[in-house]
């Protein structure tokens, strides 16, 4: 067979796969969504960092299966979930970050929100990040900081709750890092990690993003689209909102005011009295909301019970995410498995997304290490940058998830499109 006929059979196969067996989400998409989707296949660029990874693998049936789709075409899917938009190069929840997910094919972007004090709200993933965020504490509006930036002070705090829409909206975003030895507030700017990158933090102020332009942008894309209600200062919230509920209201009310499906959206918020409220209070919304499963031994969060995964689903929560290493475990042949919860989870009835695919450095000696792959502390199955397509193929194949977080979306939809997700 020669290699251009090779080539029509797999983008007619991959696309046929696509649209039969629905991908992650498409359940939820409409006829003509779904061939919107296919329509934009060949739009999609994944980039280069797929094919480096795929190359480093081991030789094996993965391997050889990822190889076979290097020709493409790569094409949407609702597998691919953007975090933060694609931070793993360009500054979080920048316009640029999201238009990068976009190209890359994520089929579901993310909007962390948080809110101005004139109860604007915008696309930051903490109420008080702007300090390592963006150039704030280099600007007139480091005076307005909860805590200014100072040489020799302490740390700095800058809040989105410090400012108005108009002050927000002159930030610029830049690579989440600080230099807290600087001597000063351009030097305090630095401290990126070196295996991230500052080649895209040139632009000019402006292109931090609010909601309703997140909103506006995904539209425009044709995608769906996930804010995360953040955690904020709740007496800030008191004072702008009038409480968490009408705080967890205001988020839905902005989706209904521009007219979004809210088959479209998947609320999402680590504080389950929001997910529940969303789902009393805004079925339409609240059937496919999200539970942001904090679980974190360090801080003493231990993993649901079965009990209370039951309460929950009894209660009409329909998806919960844990982060990527509690549903997953080394087997005593080294290899990635299920974890118990992951199954339990998956018995309970549920559908489970989950959270960050590279978001951690695996290189320079730091493989199995790391909050994202904590089930596998000594390194015994990821040993390296290319061992995380382990962890997703366990995820996708062997967990059943609908839908991976990744910091490079790129790399998620190149999996999702060779495996018909």
């Amino acid at each position: 067979m020669n290699a251009k006929l090779h080539r029509l059979i797999c983008s007619t196969i991959l696309a046929a796969s696509a649209l039969a067996s629905g991908a992650a989400w498409a359940g939820d998409l409409s006829d003509d969504d779904k061939a919107h989707r296919h329509v934009e296949k060949t739009n999609v660029q994944v980039g280069v960092r797929p094919f480096y990874l795929v190359d480093g693998l081991d030789d094996g049936k993965l391997k050889s299966r990822l190889q076979q789709c290097e020709a493409g075409p790569f094409y949407r899917s609702q597998f691919s979930i953007s975090h933060r938009g694609a931070p793993l190069e360009f500054p979080e929840h920048s316009r640029e970050s999201y238009e990068a997910a976009n190209r890359m094919g994520a089929g579901i972007i993310e909007c962390d929100v948080s809110f101005t004090k004139d109860g604007e709200l915008v696309c930051r993933h903490s109420e008080c990040d702007l300090h390592t965020t963006t150039n704030i504490v280099n600007t007139p509006l480091n005076a307005a900081c909860t805590v200014p930036w100072a040489p020799g002070g302490q740390a700095p705090k800058c809040c989105t709750s410090d400012l108005s829409l108009s002050e927000f909206k002159s930030l610029r975003a830049k690579m989440d890092a600080s230099n807290p030895a600087a001597t000063t507030a351009a030097g305090y700017l630095g401290g990126t990690a070196n295996w991230r990158t500052d080649l895209y933090t040139g632009r000019p102020a402006g292109n931090v993003v609010t909601l309703k332009e997140h909103i506006a942008l995904i539209k425009q894309w044709g995608v769906s689209q996930t804010p995360e209600l953040k955690e904020g200062d709740a007496a800030r919230i008191q004072l702008t909102f009038g409480g968490q509920a009408q705080y967890a209201q205001k988020l839905i009310d902005t989706y209904k005011e521009a007219g979004v499906d809210p088959r479209k959206v998947y609320a999402q918020s680590f504080n389950i009295n929001d997910v529940l409220y969303w789902i009393k209070q805004e079925p339409a919304f609240g059937k496919q909301a999200v539970y942001l499963d904090p679980i974190e031994p360090s801080l003493k969060i231990e993993r649901m019970s079965k009990e209370r995964l039951r309460e929950l689903k009894k209660a009409g929560v329909q998806i919960i995410a844990p982060p990527m290493w509690a549903l997953l475990a080394v087997n005593d042949a080294n290899e990635v498995v299920p974890s118990s919860y992951a199954l339990d989870i998956k018995a309970a009835g549920f559908r489970i997304i989950t959270w960050s695919f590279e978001r951690v450095n695996l290189t320079q000696g730091a493989a199995g290490r790391g909050s994202y792959y904590q089930f596998d502390p000594e390194g015994k199955a990821i040993k390296k940058d290319s061992d995380m397509l382990k962890a997703l193929d366990v995820l996708a194949r062997k967990v059943g998830v609908e839908g991976v977080f990744s910091d490079w979306p790129g790399t998620v939809t190149y999996y999702a499109n060779c495996m018909g997700l």
